[in-house]
């Protein structure tokens, strides 16, 4: 059977179809436009997210034996606010993850609420970009708006309802909404009240890998598919990604080196450190994951090369570093736009420290590329004071494609890391819920073990690892000693 995931991103909308057996027979990506109404602002209209997935669709599965497929499923941006009218029409733009309008009703939630009881109602604290923050605003500048709301829902859930008629969300995405319980995996009674929300007005709730429904009647008509397939739940992106990865099961880490850097790690038990420095979110295989966010990761050494150094020759300023591991003298700190894990703090910024006079530029760009890696280390010490045993870790985003990046991060975390076959993340992750959904798998850990496959691994050498030691808990000083600087 062939099974599709659909990963809805800020920018486009990306499809993949795939067989049975995790091959990828096709993908498909389509653009949407993004608007900021105002400094700060990031809205797009779900209209047009469902355009493009429509069309998407029809292309993916052109050349295809449309009687085979069995199921679709998604990986979608999070947070995002999508509210619908009593007659589910589209009530207004969708107000987006990144979107920075929502300080005053987070400091509103996290300092008159308080963190402890956000924490205790949901397990983790108020963000700009999740979507509690966001009802708020509506409610306070739009009232008319408000008033109108019959559902609200997430981006992907959105493609989900107009693809089976359900309003329907999965336990992940759900969790980074702020009025999701992730422990009980129900809605907060305590959340609803404090954004003034009914029950009634939020979506059913599913795990990641349950079917929802069926493709409506007169989608499958026009999309040529069979009226059996099915629409599985899906995930928010990083929890589908996850699974594309292969980080499912007890203690099971991924590293993710793009714009922004993630360290995901899945644990069968609900877990939540007591500063919320990592987000408690329900995991798209049905048990849990903590993940920590830093907001600049390869954007540093993109930064850094591009707009300091003005040279695109990233590789070439590596060479020669692999020589000095673990000697260098100079650190930096890596919050060009503020932090979010561990240390929650938007004025946070980099710096470089401990430059002398035979200072060269490659102790500089090695110093990039280790205070990300440090930087991740933070993140990954919190989830070990939770009693969480991380023995490995997958690896992936565009800073995963230097050999250097990786060998610094398994020396700096002191376990092997793992590169994989596939890098689709969420499409192929949505793919394969689909799968399991329409029972080709028994469980997403058994498609993850199956479909998933390490293709490299580079493992930590002892006396490096010590001399990393040893340079990390110099630099775990170096915030706590400027934080008021900023």
């Amino acid at each position: 059977m062939l099974y599709i995931g659909v990963d809805l991103g800020t920018s486009a909308v990306k499809m993949l179809l795939m067989s049975g057996d995790g091959k990828i027979e096709k993908i498909v990506s389509k653009e949407y436009p993004l608007s900021f109404p105002h400094p700060g602002w990031s809205e797009q209209k779900p209209e047009d997210w469902w355009t493009q997935v429509m069309a998407g669709l029809k292309e993916l599965t052109s050349e295809c034996d449309k009687s085979q497929v069995a199921g679709i499923s998604f990986g979608g941006q999070m947070h995002g606010l999508v509210i619908l009218d009593k007659d589910d029409n589209v009530i207004r733009p969708a107000i987006l993850w990144n979107d920075g309008r929502t300080s005053k009703e987070t400091d509103y939630l996290n300092t008159v609420i308080g963190k402890d009881k956000l924490s205790e109602y949901t397990a983790n604290i108020a963000f700009a970009g999740f979507t509690a923050p966001k009802i708020l605003w509506v409610k306070e500048n739009e009232p008319e708006n408000f008033a109108k709301i019959a559902k609200i829902m997430l981006p992907k859930d959105y493609i989900a309802y107009m693809l089976s008629g359900v309003h329907c969300t999965d336990v992940s995405d759900a969790s980074g909404m702020l009025i999701f319980d992730v422990k009980n995996k129900c809605w907060s009674k305590e959340m609803m009240e404090i954004c003034s929300v009914k029950e009634e007005q939020l979506a059913k709730i599913f795990e990641s890998y349950e079917v929802v429904g069926n493709i409506k009647p007169e989608i499958a008509a026009e999309l040529g598919l069979p009226a059996e397939v099915k629409i599985i739940a899906g995930a928010g992106d990083n929890a589908a990604a996850a699974i594309g990865t292969g980080t499912v099961g007890d203690a099971m880490c991924n590293i993710s080196l793009g714009t922004s850097g993630t360290i995901f790690i899945s644990s069968n038990e609900f877990t939540v450190d007591d500063h919320n420095a990592l987000h408690a979110f329900a995991h798209s295989d049905g048990h849990y994951h903590l993940m920590g966010c830093m907001l600049s990761a390869a954007s540093c050494n993109k930064w850094w090369m591009e707009d300091i150094l003005q040279t695109k020759e990233f590789a070439k300023e590596q060479e020669g570093i692999e020589a000095k591991l673990g000697e260098n003298n100079v650190f930096y700190l890596p919050y060009l736009m503020g932090e979010r894990s561990p240390h929650n703090n938007a004025d946070a910024r980099a710096m470089f420290i401990g430059m002398s006079m035979d200072t060269t530029r490659a102790d500089m760009t090695q110093a990039v590329l280790e205070g990300v890696c440090f930087g991740i280390r933070d993140s990954f010490e919190v989830a070990k004071a939770q009693g969480i045993n991380i023995t490995k870790t997958k690896i992936c985003g565009g800073g995963a494609k230097s050999p250097l990046w990786k060998k610094m991060m398994a020396n700096v975390l002191g376990i092997p890391v793992q590169e994989i076959e596939s890098e689709e993340g969420p499409g192929y992750g949505g793919a394969i819920l689909a799968a399991v959904g329409c029972g080709e798998y028994a469980s997403v850990e058994e498609a993850a073990g199956k479909l998933v496959k390490v293709v490299g691994e580079v493992t930590p050498d002892a006396e490096l690892t010590a001399k990393y030691e040893e340079k990390y808990q110099k630099f775990r000083k170096l915030y706590p000693a400027v934080k008021e600087l900023f």
